[in-house]
């Protein structure tokens, strides 16, 4: 994981990007909303789970947060930020399951407009809101792989090609089979 606060010329090199190895990742890049602007509540939030490493970028903000955070406090769970973008790194990583089973949990959980790139071991999941108020685009890459984006102009400039948008309460896994959507 990288990440500072600034402008992207500002935080990335290839000096800081040349450690990070592998064949899937998350980016974000937006100014805060929940949280103040501080280095705590940048984003993505990276932690250890049962089921191995959690990634989670988010865009968007849920009403019901204080209420989502309240709950976890009141679990034992420790928090570090004043984001909503941690509340729900800590619900996917606290909940029973696979990582699908625990994104549908979440989001019958969840009040509010959001979009979602979330990075496990073995796959990126991007997950829209039911109600479609944050946009969040699927692109395919020159026989790369896929990828997803909050808008089909970030797709050009990583030379990608925009297939579709996610629709509204979709959830989709990208690995190494392809692109699953539910």
């Amino acid at each position: 994981i990288h990440k500072s606060m600034g402008l992207v010329s500002q935080v990335f090199n290839e000096e800081n990007l040349h450690p990070l190895k592998g064949d899937l990742a998350i980016a974000h890049n937006r100014y805060s909303t929940t949280g103040s602007s501080q280095l705590r509540n940048a984003q993505p939030y990276l932690i250890e789970t049962a089921l191995g490493p959690l990634g989670v970028a988010h865009n968007g903000n849920l009403i019901n947060a204080p209420m989502l955070r309240r709950d976890l406090l009141q679990r034992g769970v420790g928090l570090m930020s004043s984001s909503d973008s941690e509340v729900i790194t800590q619900i996917l990583a606290g909940a029973a399951g696979d990582w699908e089973t625990r994104i549908r949990m979440f989001m019958a959980q969840a009040v509010g407009a959001y979009c979602l790139t979330i990075l496990t071991r073995d796959a990126v999941f991007g997950v829209r809101d039911p109600w479609g108020f944050r946009p969040l685009v699927l692109g395919k890459m020159n026989g790369a792989g896929y990828c997803l984006a909050s808008e089909s102009c970030a797709l050009g400039t990583i030379g990608a090609e925009f297939i579709r948008e996610v629709e509204p309460g979709e959830i989709v896994r990208l690995d190494a089979s392809g692109v699953r959507a539910e």
